[in-house]
């Protein structure tokens, strides 16, 4: 069962600004400063609220999307900035030669927030990235584990059992498919939750990328509770504990989203 963030755009942008303010740039501020004339990058921006505060404190902000219908709303929503010169929103490929042509090493932050998970070959992706990185650069990663309890956004299905039945989605690709089928979930939600299946990711696997990237963790922070999670359910955000942190895979399954920010 869809949540009403899901349908509503406005909700969905103030739940991003909200959450982009009390977690994100507070978290990214611990090992990079965040103000007048910070360059920031966000890739898979959606509406662009996530880089609202941002802006607010004086950074220059281009937010990309493939979404074109959700860039539309990015300008909407912030067409006065827009116009200053001070935010830019582009339904724009970062792989395009023109893209990496005008912004090769021009930003001081790039962000993806609950965007990697859906982004394929991440192998190569995560590494391309450094080409827009200023020296001394970082790069924000928040996404949920695939291995928790509803990494597969299951969230995101019309009908309420398959919504909030957890870890299914560990099922064989075609036992998954064939499971959303026999339910009655629509061919848009069966390709949907197929494609974050082809591209899920574990805390494990992003590690490793990292290190092959020659990309070094600045900080991390795994949550047992979401923080995104107290406007979906009103549940209380909390970090996960040390020692399970600590454990590799069993982490996994029992922490719902982690950030990091590298360098």
């Amino acid at each position: 069962m869809a949540l009403k963030q899901h349908k509503d755009e406005k909700i969905r942008y103030e739940q991003q600004v909200d959450n982009s303010k009390s977690y994100v740039i507070p978290f990214i501020e611990k090992t990079h400063p965040i103000g007048a004339g910070t360059t920031v990058l966000e890739i898979g921006c959606g509406e662009g609220g996530v880089l609202a505060p941002f802006a607010e404190r004086g950074c220059y902000c281009v937010g990309v999307d493939l979404d074109s219908i959700r860039i539309d709303i990015a300008n909407r929503f912030f067409a006065k900035e827009v116009a200053e010169g001070k935010m830019s929103f582009l339904f724009k490929n970062v792989y395009d030669d023109d893209f990496l042509a005008k912004y090769r090493g021009f930003f001081d932050v790039i962000i993806l927030k609950d965007t990697i998970e859906h982004v394929p070959e991440q192998e190569e992706f995560i590494p391309y990235l450094k080409n827009f990185l200023k020296p001394g650069g970082q790069i924000f990663f928040g996404f949920p584990p695939w291995y928790m309890p509803f990494g597969g956004h299951q969230q995101l299905c019309q009908k309420k059992f398959t919504s909030m039945l957890p870890y299914y989605h560990l099922l064989p690709r075609p036992l998954y498919r064939g499971f959303l089928k026999m339910m009655g979930e629509s061919d848009y939600t069966l390709e949907l939750l197929t494609e974050i299946y082809d591209t899920r990711i574990s805390i494990e696997r992003f590690e490793r990328i990292l290190r092959k990237s020659d990309l070094k963790v600045l900080n991390k922070q795994h949550y047992f509770i979401n923080p995104i999670y107290r406007y979906k359910f009103g549940l209380k955000p909390r970090k996960q504990l040390g020692l399970i942190t600590h454990l590799p895979y069993l982490r996994d399954f029992v922490t719902t989203c982690v950030y990091y920010t590298v360098g």
